[in-house]
């Protein structure tokens, strides 16, 4: 077996449909403007890091997805990504985050077009076809994919190429990587079910619309913890394997290309990841030393994957 290191598809690139679903629409691609460091149209050229300092606050987009980015009980707004940025953030003198929950697929246009917020802390997967529409931080984490089944794995569901061999259906999240795999791994579109949270995926599991749900392995363990006696398990982790090559996911933070964040945001990460400060910041939320992505994971590597 071929292993690519470190990369990603390029995610439903078949089809002009599949492109927008993965950008939160079309015109993401070819809207993507250059905009000088961070500054928006009329800004007179204050970049966003200045303006966030001044304001004390930054505006960030969450999918409400945990463990990534998501709002809790108590109305708090938390995950992984969240808490990590919160703590560079901090370090770049902007100690308050102001977060607007929209839907997963709609990420990118919500940065780059409706600028409806300054970055994306929603631990999105680094690919080639969104680095066309926008600046990805320095990897944050490395995370496998797993797929969510009844307890006892009634189908014996470990790869996408088993989904397609046994006629299977999948649930897959809208605008995630997952859709991609299944697509590339032959699994008919009609097999495929499309949703719009992780709830929906549980739904579909537990109700027998879907034979399994596939999404990283620290998404669906944490989908398990938060819902005890569902009947439902994780099967191990893997990398799926695509073409003959080995897919090894890698998320990251969002930015506007150009954005004068970026390279301050990414001296005070790799620093959190060498020193430690990341991985008790990750822990809480099911990451492990095994996610701290390894020295030869680039965004360079995976925008050119």
């Amino acid at each position: 077996m071929a292993q690519r290191s470190w990369s990603r598809r390029d995610f439903l690139r078949r089809t002009a449909t599949a492109g927008a679903m993965a950008l939160g629409g079309a015109a993401a691609l070819s809207a993507c403007t250059q905009v000088p460091q961070g500054g928006s149209p009329g800004s007179g050229g204050t970049g966003t890091l200045q303006r966030a300092r001044d304001a004390g606050t930054i505006t960030v987009g969450i999918a409400n997805e945990a463990p990534y980015g998501f709002t809790d009980a108590q109305g708090k707004v938390t995950g992984e990504s969240v808490e990590v940025a919160r703590a560079v953030l901090g370090k770049l003198g902007i100690p308050q985050i102001n977060a607007v929950t929209v839907d997963f697929g709609s990420l990118i246009s919500g940065l780059t077009l409706s600028r409806q917020f300054d970055m994306v802390t929603a631990g999105m997967f680094i690919t080639s076809q969104r680095c066309q529409a926008a600046a990805f931080s320095v990897p944050d984490y490395t995370a496998p994919t797993a797929f969510l089944v009844a307890t006892g794995n009634p189908e014996g569901v470990q790869t996408f190429d088993q989904v397609r061999d046994k006629n299977l259906t999948v649930a897959v999240l809208n605008g995630a990587v997952e859709q991609g795999y299944a697509s590339e791994s032959g699994v008919p579109a009609g097999n495929t079910q499309v949703l719009a949270d992780q709830n929906a995926l549980l739904q579909a599991v537990t109700t027998g619309r879907a034979a399994c749900a596939a999404l990283t392995n620290i998404s669906l363990n944490n989908v398990v913890s938060n819902n005890p006696g569902a009947g439902v398990e994780v099967t191990p982790g893997f990398f799926p394997v695509i073409n003959g090559k080995q897919e090894i996911s890698a998320g990251g933070f969002v930015f506007r290309t150009g954005d004068d964040m970026v390279n301050p945001f990414n001296t005070e990460l790799t620093a959190m990841h060498q020193s430690g400060q990341w991985l008790q910041i990750a822990q809480p939320f099911g990451f492990s030393q095994d996610n701290i992505p390894g020295p030869n994971v680039t965004t360079e590597s995976l925008c050119a994957a």
